[in-house]
């Protein structure tokens, strides 16, 4: 009987991972050089992670760029009514990792992170 309820909790638990409203296709937002990319959130056991799934140039053009399939996101905690944090960001443009958080409104989500007192922050918009 308890193998049943922890299996049931564990069904539970998956489920409501899959359904986190900021799993899906972002678009970041362009860098110095006009160029921007694609990140496919989705989970990583209890957290949130996302991966560099294509770069484009500031045309639009798909570009070929060694970070795609970087991890680009990664120990993102929901913490509830659309807030994340605890997480870590690689900005590629910069080749830096950030201690970040994000939030999201609809089909917006803001992501924000500081390294060493140096803060940024983008609008990624949902693709899918």
């Amino acid at each position: 009987m308890r193998s049943v309820a922890l299996a049931g909790a564990l069904i539970a638990a998956a489920t409501l991972a899959e359904a986190d409203p900021v799993h899906g296709l972002w678009k970041t937002q362009p860098d110095d050089n006009g160029n921007f990319g694609h990140i496919q959130i989705g989970a990583c056991g209890d957290t949130i992670c996302g991966a560099l799934r294509a770069a484009f140039d500031s045309a639009g053009n798909p570009r070929p760029s060694d970070d795609i399939g970087r991890a680009i996101i990664w120990d993102m905690v929901p913490a509830g009514q659309g807030a994340y944090r605890d997480g870590k960001i690689y900005a590629p443009d910069r080749d830096r990792t950030y201690s970040s958080k994000m939030a999201l409104s609809g089909d917006r989500l803001d992501v924000s992170g500081c390294v060493l007192g140096i803060c940024r922050s983008q609008q990624w918009v949902r693709v899918e």
